[in-house]
């Protein structure tokens, strides 16, 4: 108990974690946080109404109970709000620290940066390292795991942890509230723009149970259409996706067809004209991020010769992204995603329906 705030010292770090119905995954997480060395932190758990036990487990862990409609912005900028430290660490229930001084080095090395820029407009996060009960993929979580511990746009969100200056938080407004989705990639993108993001030393555990109950592959898909179409303001699938970004402990097979379903009735209903526009916003998405391919054999390339450096993704850097910055190649972008789509649907329309009649033999 003795990491958490006692009476008679200041908190020197102010931590936040949003729950609903997270009565698994908390104590391992606030066992750790008690662990945690050579710092005094305020734990504070965000409950957005769980029905499980949760806050019950937070107030007997000795850590401060803030209530709150649901929404994961609204908990934590409810829970920020009461916070007494000068710095804040946002983390997600089903995440665990790696090691016991892990939080007083991170936000050293937070301070430092904010001392050599002269600045408090600085936030750091964590690379992930995904916690996983079933085996295979295991390219594919290096690649998102590497992935994780880059600076680029699109590549922060909430599952690494965000540890900022309450003062750079208040600045920013907090979280966005007004949607119920993303409220942590919108953050970071800001953060980005206003001021430095760094990679924090050591590595953040998360739960890999969504993307093992609902597929890898199929979960990667989704939230990139999310963010593409977060990106170039389709808004209707949002409206009208109701059941696409559902909380984790109600996730199952993750089914694509009634997506890509969803996706073709909006661009029908809209017309040609603006369907037109959205597959070329979409074409300008996806080439910006052309890059991940070649950080993908980066990642190959690490685990054949046990290597840090990216040449590949230095080749498109220099080479790759100005070559394709004219427009002609913003629509070759746009036809072979609208045929990747067609391909895609058909394919998972046959594995689902696979699926199905395996499940009904079983």
């Amino acid at each position: 108990m003795q990491a958490f705030l006692t009476t008679g010292y200041t908190p020197q770090l102010s931590v936040i974690v949003p729950t609903i119905n997270e009565s698994r995954a908390l104590p391992g997480l606030l066992k750790q946080l008690h662990r945690q060395r050579e710092i005094q932190l305020e734990v504070i758990v965000a409950d957005g109404g769980s029905e499980d036990g949760t806050p019950a487990i937070a107030e007997k862990a000795g850590a401060v109970l803030v209530q709150s409609k649901s929404g994961r912005g609204r908990q934590m900028n409810s829970a920020a709000s009461s916070a007494s430290a000068p710095y804040l660490l946002f983390l997600h229930a089903d995440s665990l620290l790696t090691s016991d001084p892990q939080l007083q080095t991170a936000l050293e090395v937070l301070k430092s940066t904010c001392g050599r820029l002269e600045s408090q407009r600085v936030a750091g996060h964590f690379r992930l390292k995904f916690r996983r009960d079933l085996k295979g993929n295991d390219l594919a979580y290096s690649y998102y795991e590497s992935k994780s511990a880059l600076n680029r746009a699109e590549c922060t969100n909430g599952d690494q942890g965000l540890l900022i200056p309450a003062e750079f938080f208040q600045e920013l407004g907090g979280f966005d509230e007004s949607l119920w989705f993303l409220e942590d990639q919108r953050l970071a993108e800001k953060i980005r723009r206003l001021g430095t993001w760094i990679t924090l030393p050591g590595e953040l555990e998360t739960s890999a149970r969504r993307f093992e109950q609902e597929g890898l592959g199929r979960r990667m898909i989704l939230s990139a259409l999310i963010m593409n179409f977060h990106s170039i303001g389709f808004t209707e699938f949002f409206e009208r996706a109701d059941t696409v970004y559902r909380n984790q402990g109600n996730t199952s097979h993750l089914r694509m067809t009634p997506i890509f379903q969803l996706i073709s009735d909006l661009n029908r209903e809209a017309g040609s004209r603006v369907s037109r526009q959205r597959w070329r916003a979409t074409g300008r998405y996806v080439l910006s991020h052309a890059w991940q391919p070649f950080f993908y054999l980066d990642v190959i390339l690490g685990k054949w010769f046990k290597t840090g450096s990216h040449p590949f993704l230095t080749l498109h850097d220099k080479l790759f992204r100005p070559v394709t910055s004219i427009s002609l190649f913003e629509y070759l972008t746009a036809g072979l995603t609208w045929i990747w789509f067609q391909v895609s649907w058909i394919v998972f329309a046959l594995l689902e329906r696979r699926y199905r009649s395996d499940q009904e033999n079983a």
